[in-house]
């Protein structure tokens, strides 16, 4: 009878076998795929950038990442846009971060949202970046629920005044 490795071992005992960062190698990529749903869709480069693309105006987004900025203890030092990108740029600093978020419009309706925790010149922190996204999403759907609202109670206004003018 014939025994099967699977992969997984394979990986892992090739992984240890190996020195340095390389080492982690094998356990990272059976990480892939195991990350929470709660930063599902988020993004992220080799150079510690998150990013996310929100089905909202930038005007929104923009104002729910000053809001989720706020929420977290983070000063906007800097907000204004690039004008010759057209992308909002806002900034921040903790007490050892340099926080950086820019709005990206791609339709009026669609908006690319990029944030970099930088500890220093060589060093992010992609988990304070995609803190930031979530937070942003979460400001985001406040500011969805309120214009939901809005135009709910909107539109009983005109369905009274409409019922008003018909009797």
């Amino acid at each position: 009878m014939r025994h099967s490795i699977p992969l997984a071992g394979v990986i892992i005992v090739a992984s240890m076998g190996l020195s340095g960062c390389a080492g982690g190698l094998g356990l990272t990529l059976l990480g892939i795929g195991a990350s929470s749903t709660a930063s599902a869709g988020i993004n992220h480069t080799l150079g510690g950038i998150a990013y996310k693309t929100f089905t909202a105006s930038p005007d929104d987004v923009h104002s729910a990442a000053r809001k989720a900025l706020s929420t977290m203890g983070i000063a906007v030092e800097k907000d204004e846009p690039n004008k010759e990108t057209g992308v909002r740029q806002l900034s921040g600093r903790t007490r050892d971060r340099e926080i950086n978020v820019e709005v990206q419009e791609v339709t009026p309706r669609t908006t690319r949202l990029r944030v970099v925790a930088s500890q220093d010149l060589v060093f992010k922190d992609s988990a304070t970046a995609t803190e930031i996204i979530m937070q942003t999403a979460q400001a985001l759907d406040t500011i969805e629920v309120a214009k939901a609202r809005a135009a709910a109670a909107k539109g009983s206004v005109k369905t009274v005044s409409a019922r008003k003018k018909a009797s």
